[in-house]
């Protein structure tokens, strides 16, 4: 693990989306967010190992446990905050709310609420990056619940077949829903549908953010080269039920807090307090990621809520164009 100031701002990071994931609970139990509202608690490593070993002008598309690879790609969290408020300043200004979020600026493409249909938008943008030239690439998040559905499959069939530099990257945090994999795949392998595709695969856990960016880094760095998609496979788990309206008793207290033991987040914490070069910082950011998700927090609530003046530019902008 390597541990210097560039641990230190990984660490930022994945504690700014804990505890902005935190904070948008309470509020959402204060029914200041409406809606649905799927936190992202206990896989911050994914997002922020994977946003390290990107590029600023790779594409990023994502499900709609959003939050975490928005904050990872460069959202502010006012931004965040105020669109999970349904507020004008969002992100999406206040339309989209938790589950569509988008951030153009830093080229993350959502943020999106149909299960496996996303999976075919990025490989668009893969094939538009291949087309034009250009070396950039795409990364796409699913659950192991979106594993079996047909636009997964077509998606990666094509992708294959083009050799397009994309990474299908399945985030199993071990339920879809409610559903444990072991009743929802006949194999508890997801990466072993790669073969299937004659594409590169990976599968690792995500305890280590390092490991995240390092291994990430390797299909990136194929991808980029002309080489090809690949299916990675990273074991994760949620820390909370699938949306704020799942107590989640389908599994144990001592199974959760057997994963917490094995926390990224905290393991990091634990072993940057062990170095006297960047130790004394450490409360230093946590007390900096306090006061930006405090003041995200109250930038939503005084932010104003949308007006009915952009509902018909927002609504068929580009439909009646000439």
């Amino acid at each position: 693990m390597k541990l210097d100031h560039e641990g230190l701002e990984l660490f930022r990071q994945m504690l700014l989306i804990r505890r902005f994931e935190e904070e948008a609970a309470r509020a959402y139990s204060q029914a200041k967010i409406g809606g649905f509202l799927h936190l992202y608690i206990g896989q911050e490593a994914v997002a922020v190992g994977a946003s390290a070993a990107l590029r600023p002008d790779d594409y990023t598309v994502t499900t709609y446990r959003d939050h975490g690879l928005a904050l990872a790609r460069g959202m502010s969290s006012n931004a965040a905050m105020a669109e999970l408020f349904g507020k004008a300043t969002g992100c999406s200004q206040g339309l989209g709310g938790s589950m569509h979020m988008f951030d153009v600026e830093h080229n993350m493409l959502g943020g999106h609420g149909i299960v496996g249909a996303h999976l075919p938008i990025a490989v668009g943008t893969a094939f538009a990056s291949k087309y034009r030239g250009e070396d950039r690439v795409s990364i796409v998040f699913y659950g192991e619940g979106a594993a079996s559905i047909g636009a997964a499959h077509e998606a990666m069939s094509l992708a294959a077949l083009w050799k397009l530099p994309i990474l299908f990257v399945c985030e199993n945090n071990g339920y879809a829903m409610g559903t444990p994999i072991s009743r929802s795949l006949s194999i508890a392998d997801v990466s072993r549908k790669a073969d299937a595709y004659g594409m590169a695969k990976d599968r690792f856990v995500a305890d280590d953010v390092f490991t995240v960016r390092d291994r990430l880094g390797v299909a990136i760095a194929r991808a980029r080269k002309g080489d090809g998609p690949s299916l990675i496979e990273i074991r994760t788990y949620r820390y909370r039920g699938h949306s704020m309206s799942d107590p989640a008793k389908y599994r144990t207290k001592k199974e959760v807090d057997e994963h917490k033991m094995r926390d990224a987040l905290t393991r990091l914490r634990n072993e940057l307090l062990k170095k006297t070069d960047v130790a004394d910082r450490v409360p230093e950011v946590e007390q900096q990621v306090e006061t930006e998700v405090a003041e995200a927090v109250r930038f939503a609530n005084e932010s104003p809520e949308p007006t009915i003046d952009i509902l018909e530019p927002t609504t068929y902008k580009g439909a009646f164009a000439r």
